[in-house]
């Protein structure tokens, strides 16, 4: 083994590892979360929609008829510079709609940064104690608000609810979104939560103390949601996840759909990676706080697509640099990259195993290699391309 594969071993070895230490945690229970017989906290439910009169008026409808007491919660929609039905359709099926016209529309993040200057202002006690986000085509498990009432009483400051893909049915693209999800969630959310980590921030179905918001506010940008993570970390808050509050939304349909998506939340973590990255890593060390230093790593390491793909790359020269060199039985390289490919292609396959997954989900799986080519591609043009990214509406309920 030359010093050169030695040495790409162990650069490897280090998002290889930091991956399987995550996985190896979720396979460890944690107490469940117990619903309180008299719930006290009060929430705002907010719902930033830009023309989603298709589906706004029967996610209202069913967040209202939640299991939690009427007087102690409301839905608010931003209908964000509609040209459709939709204030109108939140309004009739019961929500507070606050319409927002004036200024650019930039997604999501400005919207509830907008709505959460109105609702939350600083003046007189507050009106809420938790603040959810929805996005308007979530539909939501009836106990929601009291798993959520419950967390807030043992002190969490924000917590990830479980988001589920609800049309995996939809085609070949929502399948396999809906079998990565739920990896994802048992990886990168269970998993850190029980290394004491902080969870994702999934920009849906997730709850913050409204105090806090009204200290840090809410955030703009192409991926505000992976931004205030960041900056939650060095102010010291950690994401909670919770795994019994569950909000279902829809995968995009096709290609050019999720493409549009992945371009601008590739380009907008690689933007806040820049700016955070060191801040992370410096803090962590000066605080001796695994959070913050998790934070920094999942900010410069390449992500699971990526690695696999220079994985596999390395094992593909490493094999033909042996060939070249006629070194027939000098394979040590070739058997730890090939050791390290195969890890990383049961990685997944190890996540639904411990979600319990039926088998659609391993056999939609099993086509992953695909969406990891893409998705490296992607991000190798995010990173280095010069083409601006805008935020772009995903359509939901057939809309247009």
């Amino acid at each position: 083994m030359t010093l050169i594969s030695l040495i790409l071993l162990l650069l490897a070895a280090v998002p290889f590892g930091y991956l399987y230490l995550q996985a190896i945690a979720s396979a460890r229970s944690a107490p469940e979360t117990k619903a309180r017989p008299q719930p006290t906290n009060r929430f705002i439910i907010a719902l930033p929609a830009h023309d989603e009169a298709a589906v706004i008026g029967a996610t209202v409808r069913q967040l209202r008829a939640l299991d939690y007491p009427a007087d102690l919660f409301s839905v608010h929609v931003v209908a964000d510079h509609c040209s459709d039905g939709t204030a109108a359709a939140a309004w009739e099926a019961g929500a507070v709609v606050h319409e927002r016209n004036s200024g650019p529309r930039t997604g999501k993040g400005a919207a509830l940064s907008w709505l959460f200057r109105r609702a939350l202002a600083d003046d007189g006690p507050p009106a809420y104690d938790g603040v959810i986000i929805f996005d308007a085509d979530t539909r939501v498990d009836a106990p929601f608000l009291r798993v959520m009432d419950a967390r807030l009483a043992l002190g969490e400051q924000v917590i990830q609810g479980q988001h589920v893909i609800s049309n995996p049915d939809a085609g070949w693209f929502p399948a396999l979104t809906w079998a990565m999800f739920l990896v994802d969630n048992r990886f990168q959310n269970y998993g850190r939560s029980i290394l004491g980590w902080s969870a994702k921030h999934m920009g849906d179905s997730i709850c913050f103390r409204a105090d806090l918001l009204r200290r840090i506010g809410w955030g703009e940008g192409l991926t505000e949601d992976y931004q205030l993570r960041q900056r939650l970390l060095l102010e010291g808050v950690r994401i909670a996840y919770e795994p019994k509050a569950i909000g279902r939304g829809e995968a995009a349909l096709t290609w050019a759909q999720a493409r549009a998506q992945r371009a601008r939340w590739l380009r907008g973590t690689h933007d806040a990676s820049r700016q955070f990255a060191r801040q992370l890593l410096r803090e962590g060390a000066k605080r001796r706080d695994a959070a913050l230093l998790d934070g920094a790593l999942q900010a410069r390491l390449p992500s699971f697509s990526t690695l696999t793909v220079l994985t596999m790359l390395f094992l593909f020269f490493q094999i033909i640099i042996n060939l070249l060199a006629g070194e027939v039985f000098a394979w040590g390289a070739v058997t730890a990259w090939g050791v390290m490919a195969a890890a990383l292609f049961v990685y997944p396959l190890l996540g639904l195993a411990l979600e319990k997954a039926p088998l659609k989900a391993y056999a939609v799986m099993l086509s992953g290699p695909l969406f990891v080519v893409w998705r490296t591609w992607l991000a190798a043009r995010s990173r280095f391309g010069r083409r601006e990214v805008v935020w772009v509406r995903t359509t939901h309920g057939g809309g247009e």
